[in-house]
């Protein structure tokens, strides 16, 4: 059974930078998708980056473009979001979810099977 944990969420003002964690265990697909999700509050989770494996192909946002990235640690493993110039519309909960079936295409959030539990972004302008 996959298991996804997050870390590394917090407060911190306009400008700033976070990373976070997603430490992956019991994932024995080959081929699946990974990444990050945010939602905000009264808003829908919408994909924020997003990782194809062994593809290697790289979805972000656009209004996170140039300023987020994501990025997969296989000797751990464990997937990261590494954000900079953070902005309080960036403000969510982020959640790390993979799709065992995804294919060569990403497909939306409601397609993942496995969930984290989220870790809370704050940011302050």
């Amino acid at each position: 059974q996959v298991q996804l944990v997050e870390s590394g969420g917090g407060s911190v003002q306009a400008g700033g930078s976070l990373k976070l964690s997603c430490e992956i265990s019991g994932n024995t697909y080959r081929n699946y998708c990974m990444g990050w999700f945010r939602q905000a509050p009264g808003k829908e989770r919408e994909g924020v980056a997003l990782l194809n494996i062994p593809g290697g192909n790289i979805y972000v946002n656009d209004s996170v473009e140039g300023r987020f990235s994501i990025s997969k640690d296989n000797t751990k493993p464990t997937l990261y979001l590494e954000m900079d110039s953070l902005e309080a519309e960036d403000t969510a909960i982020y959640y790390c979810g993979l799709d065992p079936w995804c294919g060569a295409h990403f497909r939306p959030w409601y397609e993942y099977v496995y969930w984290g539990q989220g870790t809370l972004v704050i940011v302050s302008s």
